[in-house]
């Protein structure tokens, strides 16, 4: 049927309103991730209300936490893979006239329609005017939210008028339950039904939905109760189920101009939620209890109200749409990790609570997540970084399985803490399943290490360094240590087998072993790991520090080994430059104009030459940042130190070359590219550092042939790294040793900026621009604060305010 289609527009009411203007079914399932609605407990994708799975739409919902594993047989081989499961699908609202099927925009004229996302009041509304065969033309208004204020509820309104006719309107309202896992392409071929022991019911007027994971045993309940008026007027519904689904419908006669509205709530509760008896009777007394909508969207308003007051961030006359993007990434980092994730047990999902890729698996993206939260919400960040504290055992078997000490933390993380990459990875280009080693990036444990590490050093918060913390550091440290092996020729250690971020390189051309040797990036950050080591031993108190060692049997010995490694660690260089691991330069190169102009989108130039019959670790191809990772995590003053003591000086020269290098070596295939290659710039190309800000900035809600797979899923930690280079990377801001740091490199193009943050127990407002530093310190009962800017020291208490300006 016809269909008009626009443009999204970003920012249309003051820099708080995602809106996509016209109806375009090729690009309806990346709009469903960018419309979503989520809480930190659950998210659903903004489908059209009653949608059905396929290449269109794909209605989702998804609990912060519920994983389910399903084996397949590839090749004779078992394949076992573990999934965020989709739950049953509490959204069908839906509008027909007489005995006609339900319409949609696909069966349907489509004569007006757009679907905003309200960022600021956390609210999703789709307008549509649509006309059937006959010419009947129906207009309506949806909205809907997931409850910032209550994490279980739902709520849904729909109003309906009759524009050119008169007869028999129906709506309809369910709670599906026939769902599966089949929102990504590529799994399509796998195992995706994970959900046993169906059990729909009508109860009171309520539809419900109960429902089992197969193997995991998670118990899950999705129920609703809807009313509805015509003109004003009550109107009655009839109930039936099925198998799978619980439905309910009305019909009403109608003349031109009728409207018929109904309000629709939701109410989700999982077997793992605390504080309850049982998932399908906390269900039925949170819909028992559960306010009229307008009242659930007030207190959701003021709920989000509050949560932007911590995250708030202005940008005086930025270019165009960068504070409307930065907002609606921060809205997503929201919806994903909110303080409703705080007793969830739940890590850090690359691609948020969106949609079904990389199966909603944990990595590493907590790196480019935390900053933004523990300088806001601390308290959250401790209890996301309890999921790691309480998979330690997990890490533990796991490097003991492999032979070795310490904790081995897994590349790929669900339920339990065990290794979930799939050892299989399917080429949609060719169709052909190659074996995956990306499982070997051991440098996802320096990740889980620096991020305590950073947490306390921000917060102080020696209590979670004692308790949990100080443990996971000491053990990743182990690991690390035996990982490195003493090289005689070269009179240094070095670390080999392994991957680095860069993912390509899994293994040399010609050589069977897997893994590269002394990737840069691992072996710079295990040496600041075991320096990190002993630190947070010398931090805790000394009752704590004897039990401690006590406990792990840590002998002075070990101790001593970790400084001699911070000394003799081998780091490879070529040409002036470090390289990404040792022998990086001795690949081929690749001939890039070629490949652009053949391909246009070089992106995932893995899949391009494994298509090919070629393999990409045979060439000088990097994925996304790897070395450059270092210029992230660590301020240029202590790499220099870290590096100086290792015996390998570094200098601007060599900084400068080393990122220009593997800029023109690099395809930015992740999301996460942009962020790290914005960072490096800062200091050494601030414009192009602003182009790759406007690109990571982008990276979801940006013209769509451009965004990749955001229909499976938005990328959180890409979102979250954007507004982590507006407030640290350009600010220069810093938390270690116990003082807030500022070196601001402020671009003049994004106008100055106020932002809101919490540190060490305080309130903090900064206000940047590219000549001065404000911070003020709200008047509350703490501490002092040492804040450093321009070389010079102040000590601010409660209520003060201070002004650093830019020597000349």
């Amino acid at each position: 049927m016809t269909a008009v289609t626009a443009a999204p527009v970003l920012g249309a009411v003051p820099d708080w309103v995602l809106r996509f203007d016209g109806y375009d079914q090729a690009d309806e399932r990346r709009r469903e991730a960018l419309c979503a609605v989520g809480n930190g407990y659950f998210a659903s994708r903004g489908a059209w209300a009653g949608s059905v799975a396929g290449d269109g739409h794909y209605p989702g919902t998804y609990l912060a936490g519920y994983y389910n594993r399903l084996t397949d047989q590839i090749d004779q081989v078992g394949v076992e893979n573990e999934s965020l499961v989709n739950l049953p699908d509490w959204l069908p609202l839906t509008v027909a006239v007489d005995d006609d099927e339900w319409l949609t925009p696909d069966n349907c004229d489509v004569l007006e329609h757009d679907q905003e996302l309200d960022l600021q009041r956390g609210v999703q509304t789709r307008r549509f005017r649509l006309r059937d065969r006959l010419g009947r033309e129906v207009r309506g208004v949806e909205r809907r939210i997931a409850s910032m204020a209550d994490p279980h509820l739902g709520g849904q309104t729909l109003a309906v008028t009759a524009v050119n006719w008169s007869g028999r309107i129906r709506i309809g309202s369910a709670v599906h339950g026939g769902v599966t896992n089949s929102g990504v392409e590529r799994y399509r071929k796998l195992a995706g039904r994970h959900l046993t022991d169906l059990t729909p019911l009508v109860a009171d007027g309520y539809l419900m939905v109960t429902a089992t994971t197969c193997q995991s045993r998670h118990r899950i309940a999705v129920g609703t109760k809807t009313v509805a008026l015509h003109n004003g007027v009550p109107v009655d519904w009839t109930t039936r189920t099925d198998s799978t689904s619980a439905y309910a419908e009305l019909t009403v006669e109608v003349a031109a101009g009728d409207v018929v509205s109904a309000e629709k709530l939701a109410a989700i509760h999982g077997s793992r939620d605390v504080g309850i008896s049982e998932p399908a009777l906390a269900t039925r007394i949170a819909l028992d209890n559960a306010p009229g909508f307008e009242q659930l969207a007030e207190a959701h308003t003021l709920a989000w109200s509050q949560l932007w007051q911590r995250f708030s961030v202005e940008l005086e006359e930025p270019f165009d749409g960068t504070l409307a993007a930065l907002r609606l990434n921060l809205f997503h980092l929201l919806q994903t990790l909110s303080p409703h994730s705080i007793d969830a047990d739940a890590g850090v999902p690359a691609r948020g609570l969106h949609g079904e890729a990389y199966r909603g698996h944990v990595f590493w993206d907590e790196l480019f997540v935390f900053p933004v939260l523990t300088l806001r919400i601390p308290e959250l960040t401790r209890a996301l970084l309890r999921y790691r504290c309480r998979r330690l055992p997990a890490a533990r078997l796991a490097a003991r399985q492999s032979g070795y000490p310490g904790a081995m933390f897994p590349w790929q993380s669900g339920s339990d803490g065990r290794e979930e990459s799939q050892r299989l990875h399917l080429n949609p280009l060719s169709g052909r399943w190659t074996e995956d080693a990306t499982f070997r990036q051991r440098h996802v444990g320096l990740a889980v290490a620096y991020t305590i590490w950073q947490y306390v050093e921000a917060t102080g918060d020696v209590e979670f360094l004692s308790d949990h913390g100080a443990e996971v550091i000491v053990e990743v440290a182990r690991f690390f240590a035996a990982l490195a092996e003493y090289d005689a020729g070269r009179d240094r250690y070095v670390i080999r087998g392994v991957v680095g971020p860069d993912e390509f390189h899994t293994s040399y051309p010609g050589r069977p072993d897997p893994g590269i040797d002394n990737n840069a990036y691992t072996n710079v950050m295990a040496v600041w790991l075991f320096d990190a080591a002993a630190r947070a031993l010398d931090r805790l108190p000394p009752w704590r520090r004897t039990e401690l060692i006590d406990l792990l049997a840590l002998g002075q010995a070990e101790r001593n080994r970790w400084d001699e490694l911070t000394r003799r660690m081998y780091v490879p260089f070529h040409d002036g430059v470090i390289s990404q691991f040792e022998g990086y330069e001795r690949l081929e190169e690749l001939d890039w104009p070629q490949y652009r102009h053949k391909y246009g989108d070089i992106r995932r130039l893995d899949r391009i030459l494994e298509a090919e019959g070629r393999d990409v670790t045979s060439y000088q191809v990097s994925k996304q940042a790897d070395v450059l990772m270092l210029l992230y995590l660590l301020p240029r003053r202590d790499l220099y130190r870290l590096m100086e003591r290792l015996g390998y000086p570094l200098s601007a020269d060599i900084l400068r070359s080393t990122v220009e290098y593997y800029l023109a070596r690099t395809c930015h295939g992740s999301s996460l590219s942009a962020v790290v290659h914005a960072w490096g710039l800062a200091t050494i190309d601030p414009d192009r550092a602003l182009a790759f800000l406007e690109q990571a900035l982008h990276s979801d809600a940006g013209d769509a042939t451009q965004t990749g797979t955001t229909a499976e899923g938005i990328h959180l930690a890409a979102m979250a790294g954007s507004a982590d280079l507006v407030q640290r990377c350009f600010t220069g801001l810093t938390t270690t040793n116990d003082v807030l740091r500022f070196g601001p490199r402020w671009p003049a193009k994004l106008g100055a900026l106020r932002m809101v943050l919490r540190y060490r127990g305080h309130r903090l407002v900064a206000e940047i621009s590219t000549k001065s530093v404000s911070l003020t310190v709200d008047a509350e009962p703490g501490p002092a604060i040492a804040v450093r800017c321009y070389g010079r020291t102040r000590l601010l208490r409660p209520g003060d305010a201070h002004t650093w300006t830019r020597p000349d």
